[in-house]
């Protein structure tokens, strides 16, 4: 579970996010979190948030993010806003860690989703890009699909997919999360 001064690291992407005011603290309007990207961070799968707006302030570095399909580079003292339903991801190419104050409105679940899939990672159950498994990554999927979506294959097809392999990936073990990445 987050709470406030909560640090998670990925040892496999080298993000790490310090809560600085999660759901419980703001009533569910705000997870405020600074985030740090390594230097050379891979881009991650194009995606957005249904409900949610985010805000972020470039604190150190530079964060490339590409919004819509255009890509720019953000630096020290600029900042960003990505409305809800607006595909998007990003990344730090330079050569510098990246550090960005990153707020997330309404807060919804989206801390439970980070941890999730921290958990994962570190705990060897991810690709080596921090990506579970298809099977993990359907019921995460489901799960979190108020404050994360996948941009490609559409909603149409996910549902279908997913609805698939959800039965299958509860049948070999698999579930959407797991209390000791939550606590």
């Amino acid at each position: 579970m987050a709470y406030t001064n909560k640090t998670i690291a990925n040892t496999l992407t080298g993000q790490a996010i310090r809560f600085k005011q999660t759901a419980k603290d703001t009533n569910g309007q705000l997870l405020d979190m600074d985030a740090t990207f390594r230097a050379h961070s891979l881009e991650p799968a194009p995606h957005f948030h249904p409900y949610q707006a985010e805000d972020f302030q470039i604190l150190s570095g530079e964060l490339t993010i590409r919004v819509d399909g255009t890509q720019r580079t953000f630096r020290q003292g600029e900042s960003l806003h990505i409305p809800a339903n607006t595909v998007h991801s990003m990344w730090n190419q330079s050569d510098q860690p990246t550090t960005v104050n990153w707020q997330v409105r309404p807060a919804l679940d989206t801390e439970y989703f980070f941890e999730t899939l921290t958990g994962l990672a570190n705990n060897g159950k991810t690709k080596a890009n921090g990506i579970p498994s298809v099977l993990q990554l359907v019921l995460i999927a489901n799960r979190f699909s108020t404050v994360f979506r996948l941009a490609k294959p559409g909603r149409t097809v996910q549902k279908i997919l997913f609805t698939l392999l959800t039965p299958i990936a509860y049948l070999v073990g698999y579930r959407p999360t797991y209390a000791d990445y939550l606590d």
